[in-house]
């Protein structure tokens, strides 16, 4: 296979790999909030593990769902993603789900801010320019003073923020970590912490709703599969900017499913967020800075590619760090 063609087939993959994240969250939004958070968090964990055969790397142990090169990153993946996919399910539920996507867009710019504190990453003024882009964005669309705000504004904010710190790990861990413990940290830190949650406040949920919470972990599971596929087949850089097509699904579901609708200046932020990210993107791609392993966490909100290098050493088995993803 030519390079031009394999690189199309991963594109079309990850525009693929988007479009079931975007469904998964649609799931979410069909059970109507009759379903606790942590519940869902808890079931759709589960679920979710239909796809750590197809992460386990040749040569991996299943042990290395636990074990780690740094025991404290791995423990705030862990937290990270328990309290990203909470947060994310309370964002679909509450919200709109352009309003949900445009907010959790916010993820470059929260990497950029806390790569320049934890990573001491230079940051030149073009990515400061896109982060206040994409946080002016974000005013358009909330309009605070203007319209009531919610818990799902505030859950939106720290999905994505979450999310942001959990890329930020995975660049600090750096190829070593293995993709297996990766996903297996936020996998097993949602297992965990929303099975303690949820102790308080159950439901038995009917085969309807059964249907729905069952779609939203294993469209997520299979969400990262294709988006580890896409990562094999081309570079970093094709395979991220895709993500943003997860707002035209938004839009489409929003109008054809749940009534929902947009005005002028939603739309405005909207297109002002997603400048913002695709800014960043191209300003990573410049400088070379390299994007996260393809390793979404059990909350699928964060979907990012993984360079062309990682995926190359991801194929070796004899490497000890074959891994491979981030939403955002």
């Amino acid at each position: 296979m030519t390079a031009p063609s394999s690189a199309l087939r991963g594109v079309l993959v990850a525009f693929g790999a988007y479009a079931v994240f975007a469904f998964s969250d649609a799931s979410i939004k069909l059970l109507h909030g009759g379903v606790p958070a942590y519940q869902i968090a808890f079931i759709g964990a589960l679920f979710g593990g239909a796809a750590l055969p197809f992460i386990k790397g040749r040569g991996d142990s299943w042990f290395d769902i636990v074990r780690s090169t740094n025991r404290p990153l791995w423990l705030l993946r862990f937290a990270c993603g328990a309290i990203g996919a909470i947060a994310s399910i309370i964002t679909f539920t509450k919200l709109p789900m352009a309003e949900a996507f445009c907010l959790l867009f916010l993820l470059p710019s929260f990497v950029t801010i806390l790569s320049v504190i934890f990573l001491r990453e230079d940051v030149r003024w073009q990515r400061w320019a896109a982060v206040i882009v994409g946080f002016f964005g974000v005013l358009v669309v909330l309009r605070p003073g203007f319209r009531e705000l919610s818990a799902g504004h505030l859950a939106a904010a720290i999905g994505g923020l979450v999310a942001a710190i959990s890329i930020v790990v995975m660049r600090k861990m750096g190829p070593a970590e293995k993709r297996l413990s990766l996903y297996g940290a936020a996998l097993l830190g949602t297992i965990a912490v929303s099975g303690i949650l949820m102790l308080s406040e159950m439901v038995v949920p009917t085969p309807r709703q059964w249907l729905f919470i069952a779609s939203y972990g294993l469209l997520g599971a299979a969400g990262n599969v294709m988006l580890m596929t896409a990562a094999r087949l081309a570079p970093a850089n094709l395979v991220a900017p895709p993500q943003y097509s997860q707002m035209l699904w938004a839009i489409a579901f929003g109008y054809l499913i749940f009534d929902d609708s947009i005005d002028l200046p939603m739309a405005a932020g909207i297109v002002l967020i997603v400048c913002s990210g695709l800014l960043t993107l191209a300003r990573e791609k410049k400088r070379g800075t390299p994007l996260p392993r393809a390793v979404v966490s059990a909350d699928s909100q964060a979907p990012l590619a993984t360079s062309a290098e990682e995926t190359d050493h991801a194929e070796r088995p004899a490497q000890s760090g074959s891994h491979a993803v981030s939403h955002a």
